[in-house]
């Protein structure tokens, strides 16, 4: 499918705010002028083996209207050209959580109504989601919703400092599910080394998955790792916490037999040999 917007005939039927988006424009010009760069951190790092795959689908035209309107204030580009300051790009000094992989974005806007004294900083590759969110959040009010494209390594290891984050989401990450392909899951001992490093002692990393051999991979990684503690005095999986939506597409998979693992883990005090880097 082209991913090009066709330019609109001298009298257009007007659009629906669910239609599909479908514009001509000419070579070289960006998708959205003003809304989310395709790859805004083009060629500046390394070619790595990355954990999500980019995709291809058509954008509303409510999803077009918030992504040229609500993005220069709302979204982030992740360049990896410079550290943000969290208190400025939200306003306030608040607690920031950063959540990996957002779809649509309703449980996110569900988790921000929720709990309006803490920041989500929302972070996808999928465009139409991205303006999903940005709808949810304006029609809802949210203004404690920002939105980050482009991948979150680089968000975590170029952008943040130390001790910005209080929690860490990601829930039904790609579980990548053929054996050459576990090396592309996200929750790995490196990932999380670099995660502990921009999260404060106490914040809150919360996994959740359909897929059960992920679910114990992530178990096992996390419960390795010398940064986090689980939550379960069991050492095992937790409940599914309240502050989680129960999603519309989670709902079918538990009615299809399913089973969803969730894992609470928090971020450790210090170490001696942290607190000397």
């Amino acid at each position: 499918m082209s991913d090009s917007l066709n330019a609109p005939a001298p009298h257009p039927a007007p659009h629906s705010p669910g239609a599909p988006v479908r514009h001509t424009r000419a070579k070289g010009e960006p998708r959205f002028p003003d809304g989310p760069k395709a790859d805004p951190a083009g060629s500046h790092f390394e070619r790595r083996i990355r954990s999500f795959q980019p995709r291809r689908s058509r954008v509303t035209a409510g999803q077009a209207d918030a992504l040229q309107r609500l993005w220069p204030t709302w979204g982030l580009d992740i360049d990896g050209q410079r550290v943000i300051d969290l208190g400025e790009l939200f306003g306030n000094d608040r607690p920031v959580v950063l959540e990996i992989g957002f779809g649509m974005g309703e449980a996110t806007a569900r988790m921000a109504a929720g709990d309006p004294d803490t920041n989500i900083l929302a972070v996808d590759v999928h465009t139409p989601g991205q303006g999903n969110l940005l709808g949810l959040a304006e029609r809802n009010g949210l203004s404690n919703v920002r939105v980050g494209n482009g991948d979150a390594i680089i968000l975590l290891r170029e952008m943040l400092r130390a001790d910005s984050l209080d929690g860490l989401r990601v829930y039904f990450p790609d579980p990548w599910p053929k054996k050459r392909h576990h090396k592309r899951r996200l929750i790995q001992p490196e990932f999380l080394t670099l995660a502990a490093s921009r999260m404060r002692p106490g914040a809150l990393l919360h996994c959740a998955t359909d897929w059960e051999p992920y679910a114990e991979q992530m178990l096992d990684v996390l419960t390795a790792h010398p940064g986090f503690e689980n939550t379960q005095a069991d050492g095992g999986f937790a409940p599914r916490p309240e502050f989680r939506p129960l999603t519309r597409f989670e709902g079918q998979g538990l009615d299809k037999g399913h089973v969803v693992n969730d894992l609470l883990f928090r971020r450790v005090p210090h170490t001696t040999a942290e607190q000397d880097r």
